[in-house]
């Protein structure tokens, strides 16, 4: 399994693989916090600044190359997403387009009636925003809970917690500080049944898994470029319907016209060369005769490949008496996210040890997942979360587990 996938191939293409700290070349674990990105997304973004760049409006040939970049862009997401490039809106990243379309959705909200509904296990990018504006109309916020022993969100008494009144219920494909994937079909649906709306986080899962918006039933998904090679670009994908009637709070002389009236101010347009690039640097992993084949079957190919590390990785780290790994059931579904914590040592003076012994690039804390950390109770400075990429290889998780093996205790 693991010699069928190009690992040359594809570490080939990562400018950044070549970097040498104490003697080694550096592996990066940091992967969920942002990924390295592919060379053919530097130099696209490079050539378009270097050939000539251009605001939109003009006649003038720069201006239509960048008007036509944006369009590629939309239909490179979609196709990547599941969805049409009609759904597909830029922004700085995940957090200000959620907050932009909070406002947007919560203005039509009426005081002090109804609830929503957000988890206790998601990044607070996927809290705040509605959180926020429910607090600003004085209407109820309601939490899924998070269920310690499991891992997981506890669904048992989902048809309470979203109610006939309920209006809006937020949720996350897969957690970004354990790796728990959740199963969202059922949260969809019976927020579909009560009428609500669904916002989807997809930031952790789409550089993992495939995300299909249209299959998924969402009204509202985001991720972000720069957690699948590409350079720092929001995305949104909202339902059309949704998206038509949405109030946006944005300058007079702009478009009323979705996706662009959610588009404030002048877009990252060398970000979205890159984008396009990130997207096309996936499917090149891949087989097929269109874009979508080939992103699907690329998918296929690194999932198998990522799940082997993972596991690698689990069950190395279990081994060492010391370590107390922080993940799911194996019959529960994950990312390959590894999260753990080291007795007796901060998290972050164990990141520390791994980074200038062995050039090991982990990352410490809670990382946004605020709530979830303080639910599982944690301390010694939260998780060590090793993320592990397309472009991670065997050795390199041997190198981690033999590290930690190693690790110095006061």
């Amino acid at each position: 399994m693991v010699e069928h996938y190009p690992i040359d191939k594809v570490r080939e293409q990562f400018p950044a693989l070549q970097r040498i700290e104490h003697d080694h070349f550096v592996a990066y674990f940091d992967g969920p916090g942002g990924t390295q990105v592919a060379g053919r997304v530097i130099d696209a973004m490079a050539n378009y600044m270097k050939n000539g760049v251009a605001n939109l409006g003009g006649t003038y040939s720069t201006a239509m190359e960048t008007a036509f970049i944006v369009e590629e862009a939309r239909q490179h997401v979609a196709n990547l997403l599941g969805a049409k490039k009609e759904n597909i809106a830029f922004g700085a990243n995940m957090t200000t387009l959620a907050f932009r379309v909070a406002r947007a959705l919560s203005s039509e909200w009426s005081h002090s009636k109804g609830n929503i509904v957000v988890t206790e296990m998601d990044h607070h990018a996927n809290i705040d925003p509605w959180v926020t504006a429910a607090l600003e109309k004085g209407i109820e916020v309601r939490y899924i809970p998070f269920q310690q022993e499991t891992k997981t969100l506890q669904l048992e008494k989902l048809d309470e917690i979203i109610s006939d009144d309920t209006k809006l219920v937020a949720v996350g494909l897969a957690s970004n500080a354990i790796g728990t994937i959740t199963d969202c079909a059922k949260i969809i649906q019976r927020a579909k049944d009560v009428g609500a709306l669904v916002i989807v986080d997809a930031v952790h899962a789409v550089p993992h898994f495939v995300v299909d918006f249209e299959q998924l039933g969402a009204d509202v998904l985001f991720c972000s470029a720069y957690k699948f090679f590409g350079p720092h670009v929001g995305i949104v994908a909202i339902e059309e319907n949704l998206f038509n009637r949405m109030h946006i709070f944005k300058l007079r002389p702009a478009s009323d016209e979705y996706p662009a009236k959610l588009e404030t101010g002048t877009l990252n347009f060398e970000g979205l060369v890159g984008v396009i690039e990130a997207v096309r640097f996936m499917a090149s992993i891949g087989e097929g005769n269109i874009l979508r084949e080939q992103i699907l079957s690329a998918y296929e190919k690194m999932e198998r490949y990522e799940h082997y590390l993972a596991e690698r990785l689990r069950q190395g780290l279990q081994t060492i008496d010391y370590v107390m790994l922080h993940q799911a059931n194996d019959n529960v579904k994950k990312t390959p996210t590894v999260s753990f914590q080291v007795d007796r040592l901060e998290a972050k003076d164990v990141c520390q040890q791994l980074a200038r012994k062995y050039a090991l690039h982990l990352e410490y804390g809670d990382f946004y997942a605020q709530t979830l950390v303080e639910k599982m109770g944690l301390d010694r400075g939260g998780l060590i979360r090793a993320g592990i990429a397309p472009y991670n290889t065997v050795e390199e998780i041997d190198r981690l587990i033999e590290a930690v093996q190693q690790i110095d205790f006061p």
